[in-house]
């Protein structure tokens, strides 16, 4: 990722909560599931081949090598801002994908509180507005959220991709995955849509995907 100029998209809401951290007695800044350096590092796919994207679906990071939980909040707060390390996609590699998974690149970041019962449900708590990617393909980027998303300890925060984001890297070990909003039957297939955008609504995960990384992360105030 040194290759990749970071970008900060900013929103004077978010950016305020950034600002006003100090004062806030006893709260502290997490950085939820951070981007970060590993082994291979953390590089989307795309533009090379194959350029995989992740495609019509809420999904989370279940695992890292021997980490675990890394989307989960460690402690009660405030979402302020989310980010987002993405590929390059080729001309060409953008057409496919929008034509083939329902338009242009867009992603936004959902809060989802598990559930008992049935296993593997979660239900969805908040989400953010989406953001048109294309014009961050390349690089890194962070949206603050000018209105902030309220978590508790335990809380999931998930990436929403109504379409497709080139926010996928790969050539991990069976100890990474990541898990997504698709029925068990369909695992293998991105031509349906499953995204869970309906606040309340409960969703089972069934579905695993190992040796790939979602690229993405969020940033926690905590509440003091």
């Amino acid at each position: 990722m040194a290759n990749m100029r970071r970008t900060i998209t900013a929103i004077l809401g978010g950016a305020a909560l950034l600002l006003a951290l100090p004062a806030l007695s006893g709260a502290t800044l997490n950085e939820v599931g951070v981007i970060g350096t590993t082994t291979p590092a953390t590089v989307p796919s795309c533009p090379s081949s194959p350029c995989l994207a992740v495609s019509r679906t809420t999904g989370f990071q279940v695992k890292v090598g021997t980490a675990t939980n890394i989307l989960a909040a460690p402690r009660e707060g405030t979402i302020v801002a989310w980010t987002i390390t993405l590929g390059k996609p080729t001309s060409t590699q953008t057409k496919f994908f929008n034509s083939n998974e329902g338009g242009a690149s867009e992603a936004g970041i959902a809060v989802l509180r598990p559930q008992k019962k049935p296993n593997l449900t979660y239900k969805l708590i908040s989400q953010s507005p989406l953001v048109k990617l294309e014009p961050y393909f390349g690089k890194t980027a962070q949206f603050p959220l000018e209105t902030t998303l309220q978590v508790k300890k335990g809380d999931i925060v998930a990436l929403t991709v109504p379409t497709w984001a080139p926010a996928l890297a790969l050539g991990f070990e069976n100890t990474t995955s990541w898990r997504a909003s698709r029925p068990k039957a369909s695992c293998s297939s991105t031509s349906a849509q499953t995204t869970q955008t309906s606040i309340g609504s409960n969703v089972q995960y069934y579905c695993l995907y190992r040796t790939a990384r979602l690229t993405y992360s969020a940033t926690l105030i905590s509440t003091p």
